[in-house]
């Protein structure tokens, strides 16, 4: 059978989410990856009362659609982050922000993603996505000269910071997986091999795959699903393109998402250079039965036109995996 195509509901979540799921379900979507700010999953109050949870379950009932993930990317990135600034004030609820002390934001950072793996449990699904942070994003450029013990120092922060957390989504039985995204602790290939080695390769953490942040650092997203075959815990299907014409450059020159001088950008999913179809015949190839989680961005486009689009083209390009070889019958029965 071919996977559930869902809609993650991140840059929807000015919508209410009866509002948001009536639209899904109209778009062509089997179910939602409920993002957990907006009204639509409130980790908080999944863990305070087990009448929210059920609202949530019965939204979405009412209009056919199913939870495979919930993702907290927002208070994720705050976990690690340096520096803590008035971005992550912009992001996270005004309790994890507290007095923006920033070890204090830290901490509480922390303590909400260990709650979240409990609010997945109670919510039925296995997998929270989200986003880590990274103590050394900030010294990508390589200059002033980087000495490689701050380098080491940014994986051990990682792991001291981490190892804790995934002790309670092993205990919820939960898998948190991370989104490999520029200003992450992983974001390509070498920094997620890195990254898994930090944790030891723990079960606990693995993958939320997302081709286009791949695609726009010119990697190969069809070998990272090969390379990383048993980390994939998820899969959102977002699409970039590349703008290179010898004027725009590819670090984006500070310029908004949608500004025509950037050297990469947002698309919607069929409407950029990832391509999907050999993505999705390698998810085949590797097992992976999660579902396709559209992530639609694309600041020149209308939502509403782009999200039923994307489910469509998802539905065309996915493949059912065959059980037998095209050649089988070639052979003879005599």
């Amino acid at each position: 059978m071919p996977r559930p195509v869902t809609l993650f509901t991140g840059q929807w979540a000015d919508l209410p989410l009866e509002t948001l799921a009536e639209k899904a379900k109209g778009f062509g979507y089997d179910g939602l990856e409920l993002a957990c700010w907006g009204d639509h999953f409130a980790v908080d109050k999944a863990l305070e009362s087990d009448g929210y949870v059920r609202s949530r379950r019965d939204i979405l009932e009412k209009h056919g659609l199913q939870c495979f993930a919930i993702s907290n990317h927002l208070v994720g990135q705050a976990v690690c982050d340096h520096p803590i600034d008035e971005r992550h004030k912009g992001i996270l609820p005004s309790r994890i922000w507290g007095d923006g002390e920033a070890e204090g934001v830290r901490q509480r950072a922390a303590q909400e993603i260990a709650n979240t793996a409990y609010a997945a449990k109670l919510m039925g699904v296995k997998v929270v996505n989200g986003f880590c942070g990274s103590k050394i994003w900030h010294v990508l450029a390589g200059f002033p000269p980087v000495p490689p013990e701050m380098i080491e120092d940014g994986y051990r922060d990682f792991a001291d910071r981490w190892n804790p957390i995934l002790d309670a989504f092993d205990e919820a039985g939960i898998r948190f997986a991370l989104e490999v995204h520029p200003s992450e602790i992983a974001y390509d290939f070498w920094t997620t091999k890195r990254t898994l080695e930090a944790i030891n390769h723990r079960p606990a953490f693995g993958i939320n795959y997302d081709p286009s942040h791949l695609y726009w650092q010119m990697l190969d997203p069809v070998a990272f699903v090969y390379e990383f075959r048993d980390r994939i815990y998820h899969m959102h299907v977002k699409e970039s393109i590349r703008l290179l014409d010898g004027r725009n450059g590819i670090l984006a020159s500070h310029l908004p998402f949608g500004d025509y001088r950037r050297g990469w950008d947002f698309v919607s999913p069929g409407r950029g250079g990832v391509p999907f179809e050999r993505v999705f015949r390698a998810l085949n190839s590797i097992g992976y039965e999660g579902p396709l989680s559209v992530e639609w961005e694309d600041n020149n486009m209308n939502r509403d036109q782009g999200a039923p689009e994307a489910a469509a083209l998802v539905r065309r390009l996915d493949l059912t995996p065959s059980n037998v070889a095209f050649d089988a019958a070639f052979a003879s029965k005599s």
